[in-house]
């Protein structure tokens, strides 16, 4: 039996090649955050591992390690004794070497000025500052009880004289009756039916509508300061740059009295409320008594920097007077004294005005604040902040509880002394307002002058507007309101006074009242 043959094999196609991938190109590893780990779980050989890290990563990182690093220097700061007392915190400030005090600091941000120092010369490490400081007040033990002593032996205030301690005491003794009569013809008015003080505030708003330019005149041959009229308006002053005042008669505005003292420009003049003398304030640094007819009775020196306003007391005794030197001062009339230097704003003081009971007075600056001021125990009633450049008027309501502000801010603030608060605000003018006053009988409207060359009229019921006074070409620097609320003067930077007049409605108002 044969062997079958083999079979041959089979022959298969040749398979094509597969594709070869093309090479991957590394992936960059930044040079600035290389990493490493190593993957040696058993004790094995050690593989390193790069990777990146983001910017905003780093950053956040960042300010999380800075945001720890303050959070620590602030523990160490609470922690750290620092002086309580005042003078030892200006001491050991002067030690290293830093300011004792800066621009309206009190005692607690200077305590904490000095801890943030010294926790930040220890996280610096010059610990040798800190020691040195240290050892230099143990060197010095009497510093403290100088301090003391001082403390001890001297008060806080300031001692006053006799004759402030007996001006005080007539203020008090003026003042008082008028406050009760003011407060009971205020309630004998509410519980009267036959008045009516709405209908008597709108008969006086609208005749205020009626005012209308009487005459206008020039006053020097240099641009006009500050006006006022005599108590029966029958006189009125001026004062201008040129530094002479003049005394005009009313109504014609017919001059009667040239004043001639000062040395620089005149800045303000006010009548006194009891007799025909009448005050100037100038930029040589004096205000001056002098008499209707033009001769000088008094003169007051004693400001270290130029006068800006002046105003009398109610009582016609004393005369305050507001300065560039921070200060306003208290003078009495008769014996030419300074009883009162008050201090307490920052910056310069530019306008004071007296309560109408006399027991209050109010002075404005350029450190956008009025204080009003008790006098008949010196002490600072309140503070009115809400303006946020310098106030240059402010002006007390017949009424006793209001208090106008008048500002660079071109804003009128109305403040009500009972809650010490802010009641309204009137944008009033396009440019800074130059001066405010109300009218003197019950104050039922106010009057604002401003540099955008216009006085206005304003109620105060509402605080609308009730008329605006334009004639001038220049700035108006001052006003001033008749004592029967008939008259309105305005003075510019034109060199021209103006007079304003609701005579005529009011007879024609009065005749139909008839």
């Amino acid at each position: 039996m044969e062997n079958p043959r083999p079979l041959p094999p089979a022959i298969t196609p040749p398979m094509a090649p597969l594709p070869v991938p093309p090479p991957i190109a590394p992936v960059p590893v930044s040079p600035r955050a290389p990493a490493s780990t190593s993957a040696a779980a058993g004790g094995g050989d050690e593989e390193e591992v790069d990777y990146e890290v983001s910017d905003d990563h780093r950053a956040a990182r960042e300010r999380h390690e800075r945001a720890v690093q303050e959070l620590l220097q602030r523990r160490r700061a609470y922690a750290m004794a620092v002086p309580t007392n005042d003078s030892a915190v200006r001491a050991r400030l002067r030690r290293l070497g830093e300011p004792i005090t800066l621009f309206g600091e009190g005692a607690m941000e200077r305590r904490d000025r000095l801890r943030a120092l010294m926790a930040r010369l220890e996280a610096e490490g010059q610990f040798d500052r800190l020691l040195r400081a240290q050892e230099d007040e143990q060197g010095a033990p009497g510093d403290d009880e100088e301090d003391t002593e001082e403390q001890i032996k001297y008060p806080f205030f300031t001692e006053g004289t006799n004759q402030l301690l007996q001006a005080r005491v007539d203020i008090a003794m003026y003042s008082l009756p008028r406050a009760k009569a003011r407060v009971e013809r205020a309630k004998r008015r509410l519980a009267d039916p036959d008045e009516d003080p709405e209908a008597e505030a709108g008969l006086v708003v609208k005749q205020a509508a009626d005012f209308v330019l009487e005459c206008s005149e020039i006053g020097d041959d240099r641009p006009l300061t500050g006006c006022s009229f005599s108590r029966d308006a029958s006189m009125l002053a001026t004062s201008s740059w040129s530094g002479i005042v003049k005394v005009w008669s009313m109504p014609q505005i017919t001059k009667i009295a040239t004043l001639k003292g000062h040395t620089e420009r005149a800045t303000d003049v006010a009548f006194s409320p009891v007799d025909n003398c009448l005050a100037t304030a100038s930029a040589d640094r004096t205000a001056k008594l002098w008499n209707s007819h033009g001769s000088l009775l008094m003169s007051f020196d004693g400001h270290l920097d130029r006068l800006a306003r002046l105003a009398f007391h109610p009582s016609g005794k004393y005369l305050g007077t507001a300065s560039f030197d921070k200060t306003w001062r208290l003078w009495d009339i008769n014996t030419g004294t300074e009883l009162l230097l008050q201090e307490g704003h920052s910056r310069s003081v530019y306008d004071l005005s007296f309560h109408p009971d006399g027991s209050l007075a109010a002075s404005c600056g350029f450190d956008a604040t009025a204080r009003v001021w008790d006098l008949r125990s010196g002490r600072l009633y309140c503070t009115l902040i809400g303006h946020v450049k310098p106030v240059l008027g402010v002006s007390f309501s017949p009424n006793g509880h209001l208090v106008a502000t008048a500002s660079e801010d071109n804003f009128c603030r109305i403040w009500d002394l009972r809650t010490r608060q802010m009641i309204y605000s009137i944008p009033a003018h396009k440019s800074l307002i130059s001066h405010v006053k109300f009218e003197p009988q019950e104050g039922y409207y106010l009057v604002t002058s401003s540099y955008d060359t216009k006085a206005a009229l304003w109620s105060t019921r509402d605080y609308r507007p009730i008329k605006s006074l334009s004639g001038h070409e220049s700035n108006v620097s001052s006003l001033d309101i008749s004592g029967d609320g008939q008259q309105i003067v305005t003075v510019s930077h034109d060199r021209t006074i103006k007079i304003w007049s609701c005579r005529g409605s009011a007879r024609d108002d009065e005749m139909e009242l008839d």
